[in-house]
């Protein structure tokens, strides 16, 4: 079940309580991804997310490769729904500063207004898939949660505006767009010509052998 916005009222924990939180959540931890009370009360720790995108993101090539980044290094492709990835990450960070990291992490070149964060959460044997605000800040949800993803779990789409606003989209991404649409459409006709292919041996063999004089 989709939750367009947060609706659960937020609750401050003091500095006590906020240690008191940190030594529980570092006892359950099983993946060493623990998290650090600093001197000034800020505490670090580590978020999952997954990403699950339905359009192509667009990525440039890593400067570290010897390259530099320019328009014409950049690659679009559909990512898996089952890629994870880790972000270290301090209680203030919000939401939309999550989202800018883990775009940066790894070079995607869309504008990070495309996307939204989401928590996903079960609730009375029922999942719960819901819209971070701007503002929250996910390493509190990590700790309030605890560490067990399968209670809490981050979630990266593209925001839900019913139709796509293709206006939103560079000219490069939209020809990128295309020729993965060529691509995809070139090998879906190479997948039906083979079935039909298939199905015509098969007829023309039956065909054979009904009339087959004997």
């Amino acid at each position: 079940k989709d939750v367009q916005k947060e609706r659960e009222p937020h609750v401050y924990l003091s500095k006590e309580e906020v240690k008191e939180k940190i030594q529980s959540y570092n006892s359950s931890v099983t993946d060493k991804l623990k998290m650090t009370l600093n001197s000034n009360g800020i505490y670090t720790g580590f978020i999952k997310v997954q990403m699950e995108l339905c359009r192509p993101i667009t990525v440039q090539s890593s400067p570290s490769q010897g390259r530099c980044a320019h328009s014409n290094n950049e690659t679009a492709f559909y990512l898996p729904n089952d890629c994870v990835n880790t972000l270290h990450i301090s209680s203030t960070n919000t939401v939309r500063e999550v989202i800018e990291a883990l775009l940066k992490k790894f070079f995607v070149a869309d504008n990070p207004a495309k996307f939204a964060l989401y928590k996903r959460c079960h609730k009375e044997d029922q999942v719960y898939t819901c819209k971070l605000s701007d503002r929250e800040h996910p390493l509190y949800l990590r700790l309030v949660a605890g560490p067990r993803t399968e209670m809490l779990s981050f979630v990266l789409r593209e925001h839900e505006t019913g139709e796509v606003m293709w206006e939103a989209f560079s000219l490069p991404e939209l020809q990128n767009f295309l020729r993965i649409l060529d691509k995809e459409e070139n090998e879906q006709l190479q997948i039906l010509k083979k079935r039909y292919a298939a199905y015509r041996d098969k007829l023309e063999e039956a065909l054979g052998g009904v009339w087959k004089p004997g």
